[in-house]
């Protein structure tokens, strides 16, 4: 059988994107206490950036699944020295049954990894889409409301990775409402939004991008928020921080967009006072921090459903 990798939430399709999520509630709620799929494992993390959440939920998600670990830092590969990533995941196939990675290079750098039939090769963020962010949101939500169909989430702030995963997740899945609005020159790709929105129009959702905040939707269930500079990359515009301030998540904005059992979400780590204020991220409404829990329980979904027995 060929490697299962996960790559990008458009490779995944609708009966394996509902599955890794069911499967990451599950866990979430003990249903897999005893298992042990990955027993006897060996699980590569190779993270060429800094991370606390997704390098530790990986690792540790790894471990109780019964798999053992083994971390790489930017350097420590011969790809640094100018080995072809080709090579590198051939031999690399030969001792390790998957290759997490985390990197600000384009997703293309880890489809020449998986071009291989031995490893699986799990995007933890590319520059381009964050996967597994988006299925540990969609646990968290699920976790939350019972359900995802129906559900409207309000994406406020920068166009990045995590927002294109939650486009061409909310695209998938049926009868779910996703609108991004974004300062000018920093939305998501049109490519990617017109990808979403073509699985969109199969399954009866609807994703809208603009950036005007004198016209956000009332009466949302998700009012969602990520860090400004993502992976602390800084920009080029050094007049970028006053065409943000607006889309600043305040108290004021929450009362604007929420109804009865809106809630506020937040990828972390979070530049507070910038894409939202104390009060929000640590207020009733926010679940931020029990969704950064289930960076783990979606990461053991992906390594079971990748390599598991």
């Amino acid at each position: 059988m060929a490697s299962r990798h996960v790559l990008s939430i458009a490779d995944l399709g609708r009966e394996t994107l509902t599955r890794l999520v069911d499967d990451g509630l599950a866990i979430a709620q003990g249903a897999w206490d005893d298992r042990k799929p990955l027993a006897g494992k060996v699980v590569g993390i190779y993270f060429k950036k800094s991370s606390t959440r997704t390098r530790t939920s990986f690792t540790v998600g790894a471990m109780k699944l019964g798999a053992s670990t083994i971390a790489y830092g930017p350097d420590d590969l011969q790809i640094a020295t100018g080995e072809t990533l080709q090579d590198t995941a051939r031999v690399l196939a030969n001792y390790l049954d998957a290759l997490v990675i985390r990197t600000n290079e384009p997703i293309e750098e880890m489809r020449a990894l998986a071009d291989q039939d031995r490893m699986s090769i799990v995007n933890a963020m590319s520059d381009n889409e964050h996967p597994t962010q988006a299925l540990a949101d969609l646990v968290a939500m699920k976790e939350t409301f019972g359900h995802l169909e129906d559900l409207h989430v309000l994406y406020l702030g920068e166009g990045n990775n995590t927002t294109a995963a939650l486009a061409l997740a909310f695209g998938l899945l049926p009868r779910m409402r996703l609108t991004i609005v974004t300062p000018e020159d920093y939305g998501i790709p049109q490519e990617v939004l017109a990808q979403a929105n073509g699985f969109a129009a199969r399954s009866g959702s609807a994703i809208e991008q603009h950036h005007d905040m004198a016209r956000l939707p009332q009466g949302v269930d998700v009012v969602y928020s990520t860090r400004w500079l993502t992976m602390g990359v800084q920009r080029k515009d050094p007049d970028w921080i006053p065409k943000f301030r607006p889309y600043t998540v305040t108290t004021e904005v929450m009362a604007r967009v929420s109804g009865p059992g809106t809630l506020f979400m937040h990828d972390l780590p979070a530049m507070r006072g910038y894409e939202v204020v104390d009060e929000v991220l640590d207020g009733p409404q926010s679940i931020a921090f029990r969704q950064a829990y289930h960076k783990m329980t979606s990461a053991m979904a992906v390594l079971a459903w990748c390599i598991g027995a």
